[in-house]
C-alpha cells in the first residue's frame, strides 16, 4: 500500500512547480524530499516526474497519481475531522481561496459577518485565481473556493466536489465622460467597433470574453491597453483613454465618477460566480458557505 506521506510529497511537488519550493513548504531539505519521492517511483516502478533544469513536470502516470493523491488526502483529512468531531472537538480554522475581484466585493461583508457570529474560528484566506483551486478542495487545504467562468470559457472538472453557482455578475460596457454614445438608447459592439479597448492579455477571461462576444457579433476589436486589475481598468477609462468591460459587482463599489455604465445590446455578457466544496459540509463550513450565499444575493440587490 502506497504511504499517505509520500503522496502528500508528490501534491505538493506538483504544486510548486519545483523539489526546493515544495521542500521548503514542508520544511524538508530538497535531498530529503527527492528521496521520499525517489521510494514512491520505485513502488509503483515507473516515473512520476520529469526533471528540468526549470523545475519539474509530472508524468503521465504522475498525473494520475496526483489525481487519486488528492482525493486520499482529502478524505484522510475528513476522517480526522469527522472523529474529532464524535469527541466534541470542531475546527478552530477554515481556509477559503478566491480569486482577487472577489475580495473588494463578495468577501468583506461576509467575512465580517462570519466572525461575529463565529469569534473562535480563524479564518485563513488565499489569492487563488481560476481555473485553480479545485485540487486544493480535493485534498482539504481549502475548505471552500470561490471561483468563476466568464464567456468563452470552460470550466474545469469538480470529480468529487460540488460545484454551486452562488452569482451571474454581468460585465458592463464602462465609457469615459464625454465619450459620444453616453445617451445613446442601444449600443452595440459594431457601434464601438473603432474604440481602443482596455481589458487582460490574451488568453486572460476576460480579454477571451471580449473577443469571443467580438467573434459572434462579426466585429474586431483592438486592445490598445492590457490589464486584468478592473482598478486599473477604471482609472483609465477615467481619464479618457479607452473603454472596458467591468463587472457589475465591482462597479456597484465604486461611485459613477468620470465613467458611465450601459448594458451592450445584442449580448448577454456576464461571468458566473461559483462555490466549491467537498460533498459534505461539517460545521463551520456550512456557516460560511450559508453567509457567501447570503453576501451574493445583495451583492446586486
Amino acid at each position: 500500500m502506497l504511504d499517505a506521506n509520500r503522496l502528500r510529497v508528490l501534491v505538493e511537488v506538483a504544486r510548486a512547480g519545483s523539489i526546493t519550493a515544495a521542500a521548503e513548504r514542508l520544511s524538508f531539505t530538497p535531498p530529503a524530499l527527492s528521496q521520499q519521492l525517489a521510494k514512491l517511483e520505485r513502488e509503483l516502478g515507473c516515473a512520476l516526474l520529469e526533471r528540468g533544469r526549470n523545475g519539474v513536470r509530472l508524468t503521465e502516470a504522475g498525473r494520475v497519481l496526483l489525481d487519486h493523491g488528492e482525493r486520499v488526502l482529502g478524505e484522510l483529512r475528513e476522517a480526522e475531522r469527522a472523529v474529532r468531531a464524535t469527541l466534541g472537538q470542531h475546527p478552530s480554522t477554515l481556509s477559503l481561496g478566491a480569486f482577487a475581484s472577489a475580495g473588494t466585493t463578495l468577501l468583506p461583508s461576509a467575512l465580517a459577518e462570519f466572525r461575529r457570529a463565529h469569534p473562535h474560528v480563524r479564518l485563513a484566506l488565499s489569492d487563488v485565481e481560476p481555473p485553480d483551486g479545485y485540487g486544493l478542495v480535493t485534498s482539504g487545504d481549502l475548505d471552500l473556493l470561490i471561483t468563476h467562468c466568464y464567456p468563452g470559457t470552460e470550466l474545469p472538472s469538480a470529480t468529487g466536489l460540488r460545484r454551486e453557482r452562488l452569482l451571474t455578475d454581468p460585465l458592463m460596457l464602462v465609457l469615459p465622460d464625454g465619450h459620444p454614445a453616453i445617451d445613446k438608447p442601444r449600443i452595440t459592439l459594431a457601434d464601438l467597433a473603432d474604440e481602443e479597448w482596455i481589458c487582460g492579455a490574451p488568453g486572460i477571461h476576460n480579454r477571451i470574453a471580449l473577443e469571443t462576444a467580438a467573434a459572434e457579433a462579426g466585429v474586431e476589436v483592438t486592445v490598445a491597453y492590457e490589464t486584468r486589475d478592473y482598478e486599473v481598468t477604471l482609472a483609465l477609462i477615467r481619464a479618457g483613454v479607452g473603454i472596458g468591460l467591468v463587472p457589475a459587482t465591482i462597479l456597484r463599489t465604486h461611485p459613477e465618477h468620470q465613467w458611465h455604465a450601459h448594458q451592450l445590446s445584442g449580448t448577454d455578457l456576464a461571468r458566473t460566480i461559483f462555490l466549491v466544496y467537498r460533498p459534505r459540509l461539517p460545521e463551520p463550513v456550512a456557516a460560511m458557505a450559508a453567509t457567501l450565499r447570503d453576501a451574493a444575493r445583495r451583492a446586486l440587490a
